[in-house]
Parts: C-alpha cells; structure tokens; sequence
C-alpha cells in the first residue's frame, strides 16, 4: 500500500500528538503520590502517615502541610510534587499545621500556639517570631479576610466545640477580645457525626469535630470542621455559614460536603479548601487506612465547586480513578475531570510468586486499601500477575506498595522501590512496558499514565531490589477500557429510612449481572445530587443523614465498559 506524501506526515505528526499527549495532561488518582514518611517507632506496626493537611497558592507554588511528614511539599501543577524536609520549625512533628498567606511571607502553626515565619518557603530558613498568643490550640486553621483583620479558629475534641478569635498579627498575633464558641457537637440531628465506618456506633458518645478551616465567598463566610474521626471510612467534613466571620453560623443542610465512604480508599475529613493559579476550587482532605495504627493515613486532592444550595460540593466517587487536573478556569459543577478509564483488574484472577497467610494476592484487586496482597520476601523476583480475561485497551496502572513489615522509622532516608511492569497476550511472552529499576522517586501511589495505550491481556509488577520488608501491594489497579457492553439500568430500588433512628437510610435493588457496582447519588434537592457513594453490592445502609431534612436518591451501574445512569429519582422522607 502506498501513501501520499501528505498522508505521511499527518500519520508521523498526529503519532507523535499521541506519544505526547499523556505527558501534557496532569493525570492523577487519589490517594495523592506523595513520600509518605515512615513515623517513629513506637511499639506498634511500621507505617506510614499524612495527614490533617492544608495548602496554599504563593510566590507561583503550591504548598502543601501534613501532620507528622517531618517538612512539607512544593508544587507548581498539582501533580508533581517535591519533598522539602523541615528543621528550623521546631513543631514540625505537631499534628495539624495551619498556614496563612500575608503579605510578602508565609506563617505556619501547628496545634500548640508557637507561629513560625518565612519569605521562602522553598529553603528551611522558618524563624520563630515572637508571638502573643497565648492560647494552646489543637488543629488551628488560620483565617485572613479582605479587610486585613486575621482570625485563628481550632478545635478538635468529642465534647469540647470549634472556636475561634481575631488576632492581631503587628502585635505577635495576641488575641483581640474573648474566643468564641462557634460550632456544637449535635450527633442526635447530624447521623455523619456519629462514629463508626458506617456511623453505627449510638452508644451516646460523640464524634470528634475538629479540623475547622474558613473559606469567604461572595460575603459569606464559610466554616468548615471534621467529623467523626480519621480512623472512618464516614471521616467528612460538614459546614456552617455566617455573615460574620466569628458567626453566629448556620448549619448548611447538605452537610457532609467532603464524603467518601466507598471506593479502593475511604475518608475525605480534615480538609482545607484553596483556589489554584486559575480560581478553581480544590479541596485536600486526610483519608484512611487505618490498620497497623488508626493514624494511618494518606492525603486526597478533590476538585470542588459551589452549589445553588448556598454551600460547596465536590468530586470525590471517581477520584480514586485518574482524572485530569486543569491548565485553565473549569466548571467543576459540569465537569468531574475524569480521564474517561474504566477499572479493568477488580476482582480478576491473580497469581502471585509467593504470599504469607491472610495476605492473598487476590486483595492486590479487590478495591480495598484496607487489606492487600504480601509475599514472603522482599527478594528480587517476587511478583504478581492479573488476568484481565481478555486483550483490553489499557491506559494507565496504579501502582499502591504497601510496606509489608518493613523495619524503617522517622528519621528516614527516602526509600525508594524498584521495579519493572510487562504485558503478555498469552500469560508466556513478555514484553516490559514500564521500568522503574533506575527509579529516583519514593512514590507509593503512583499513577503510571502510559505514553500510548496497549491491547493485552495479562499483566505483571516484578521487584528488582532486596527492600526492608515484604514486596507487597494495596493494589495493583489497571484502567482502560473494556470490550463488552455497559450494564443495564438498576431496577426495583426499595428505599426506606429507619423509623426508630431517621438519621438512617437503606436502599437495595436488583443485582445487575453484568455490573462492577453502583453508585449512589444523593442530595437535599433532586436537582442537585451532591454526595455520591460507591458500592459493590445491591443493597446499602448509611447512618450519615440529617435527622430532620428529607432526601433523593439515584442509582448508576457501572462496569470495566462504562457506566449506566438511573433514569430515576427516589425520594425519601
């Protein structure tokens, strides 16, 4: 076959569009890929820990805090970010650091009340300045409004409740008048306030409310807290409003705003909402895993938007599969960012080069952070293989090393895996797509977005260096496109809401034989199904409802081919 002159160089020009269009686009999947820092030993499991974090656009970077990373990140894309270890700030190890932008510097505070100081962030150079507050804070949350006038707000505790005061930063930061109480505890009208993965635990005590953080928008201002505790899938944060920035504040009813009690990780609690470069709206919240210890936990970056309701949303179901971060102004509202990949690898057959009790290689694809896939050494060789069952498009690998028994703690090195990823279309014939034997990044979650997308059917991740510990894996996530057909809309949805605890809510249907699960979409208006909850059955029971406001429900199918939307809206009194 012969080809024009001109046929050939549109083919050499669009093959070389396509080998660059991966890198152009900022691809990311939650939890974020960051050198989660191994903490301290202290008589429990080794593991890692971020969380509690709060971010900020200056001086041209983002800037990103979380409690017990022993530094913080710089970014310039919300992709790719570099690690700066920190040593002139002596509370660096507090839990729950709080930034304020002001004027040519950048402050710092973590719970405690010492407020440290810089120019340049980029270098360790913070100096302590000499402050006047004298109030011990845990989890504060700096505010500066239009005006100038600074505002301190912190909380974090099952009984006590979110407060907040003025403070004068021309005279070390010493508060102007009394704080005030701001938020109550109110679990008996608020179910996402109650503790328990599930909000489940009425056992009459409360949730913790904590992790305050204000937010102004067309006048209002918008006070954010956590509850009911970061060792929960239901970890959300709600909001309350006022025209004032000391309130009094009004419960926003479509509270919780941050939910992700579903999908591969779980909890979206303790967030801090900024803009970027071009006003968009970004919410970076602790989510959990929970197992070695209950703090441990990893960092979710959600793109927000604000709602007709007078209050926030934002994408949160979808972002544990790649999405698209923006280079201009988007509406969130419109646009989730999702990259248009379907999960390929739930649930398909794995074969492993070796596996420890309790640590199947089947949970390497079971979308659960909470348990997954270790084997026996941490040799090189170890691996781990998935069938896809059939030649699929594939677009991008999520690569989530788990630190089986490793015998590292904070102060650390970073540590740095190495490893390779091929393909096979017969399960014998090999061919490496992805080499990460050179690899220079501690990256634990990373999201491997291939130059061009590969037909194939069978998929392995090979260790190639002796670690400290275990070659294992949360999970070994694969997102393309399948070749079969989207499943069938849900049919014979029962609702009910719980006539001896209204703040509880079940929900089943016809199970869908050709469905990976389903999505849940509610709201307090049927126009707007704010809250979107993942489920892997045909039934769901949630507690994190609102006692006293009336709800509407839909329900999505989706599989490794595309999602179904349900054409109907349910609603529940």
């Amino acid at each position: 076959m012969k080809f024009s002159f001109y046929e050939l160089l549109m083919f050499i020009l669009l093959s070389g569009i396509q080998q660059n269009y991966a890198q152009e686009r900022l691809i990311v999947a939650n939890p974020m890929n960051l050198n989660y820092r191994f903490q301290m030993h202290d008589n429990n499991p080794v593991r890692r820990e971020a969380a509690d974090p709060v971010c900020e656009y200056f001086k041209g970077k983002y800037y990103l805090f979380a409690s017990k990373s022993g530094g913080y990140w710089r970014s310039s894309n919300l992709k790719s970010w570099e690690y700066i270890p920190c040593k002139t700030i002596d509370a660096i190890e507090n839990y729950a650091p709080g930034i304020l932008v002001r004027n040519d510097s950048l402050y710092f505070i973590a719970s405690g009340s010492t407020i440290y100081r810089t120019a340049h962030p980029d270098k360790d150079d913070w100096e302590k300045i000499d402050t006047k507050f004298n109030i011990g804070v845990t989890d504060p949350a700096f505010f500066q409004d239009d005006d100038g006038k600074v505002y301190l707000y912190w909380g974090c505790s099952d009984k006590d409740p979110i407060k907040g005061v003025e403070v004068d930063p021309m005279n070390g930061f010493a508060p102007i008048g009394e704080p005030a109480t701001l938020i109550e505890h109110n679990m008996a009208q608020h179910g996402w306030e109650t503790q328990g993965n599930n909000n489940e635990q009425n056992d009459g005590k409360e949730g913790w409310n904590e992790g305050p953080a204000m937010l102004k928008y067309k006048g209002n201002y918008y006070l954010q807290y956590a509850s009911p505790g970061a060792q929960y899938r239901t970890y959300a944060d709600g909001v309350y409003f006022s025209d004032k920035p000391l309130g009094p504040f009004t419960y926003i009813e479509s509270s919780p705003f941050s939910f992700k009690p579903g999908g591969f990780i779980g909890g979206a609690g303790h967030g801090h909402t900024f803009q970027d470069i071009y006003g968009n709206y970004w919410h970076v919240a602790s989510m959990k895993i929970s197992i070695r210890h209950i703090f441990e936990r990893r960092l979710g970056l959600f793109p927000l938007y604000m709602t007709t309701e007078n209050s926030f949303a934002q994408h949160s179901v979808w972002t544990d599969y790649p999405f698209v971060i923006p280079k201009g102004k988007v509406n969130f509202s419109k646009d989730n960012r999702s990259a248009g990949w379907n999960l390929l690898s739930f649930n398909k057959p794995v074969l492993a080069s070796s596996s420890i009790l309790d640590f199947s290689p089947s949970y390497a694809v079971n979308e659960q952070i909470e348990n997954w896939w270790s084997a026996s050494s941490g040799n090189p060789n170890e691996w781990l293989q998935v069938d896809l069952l059939d030649k699929m498009e594939i677009h991008a690998i999520q690569v989530n090393l788990a630190d089986q028994d490793f015998t590292l703690g904070a102060p650390h090195d970073l540590f740095i895996y190495s490893y390779y990823i091929e393909a096979s279309d017969n399960g014998a014939d090999w061919k490496r797509i992805t080499d990460k034997t050179n690899n220079t990044q501690d990256a634990v979650h990373e999201l491997i977005v291939l130059d061009n997308p590969i037909k194939t059917r069978y998929l392995r991740i090979v260790n190639t260096k002796k670690i400290p510990g275990k070659f294992s894996l949360y999970g070994f996530r694969i997102f393309g496109k399948g070749n079969g057909k989207i499943p069938q809309e849900v049919k014979n949805v029962q609702l009910q809401r719980n006539a001896n605890d209204k703040r509880r809510f079940s929900l089943s249907w016809n199970k869908q034989q050709e469905a990976d699960g389903y999505i849940i979409h509610v709201g307090i208006n049927k126009d707007q199904l704010l809250n979107a909850i993942m489920v892997h059955d045909n039934r769901y029971e949630g507690g994190f409802f609102n006692r006293d406001t009336s709800y509407y429900f839909r329900i999505d199918t989706f599989n490794e081919n595309g999602i179904t939307k349900g054409k109907t809206i349910y609603e529940g009194k």
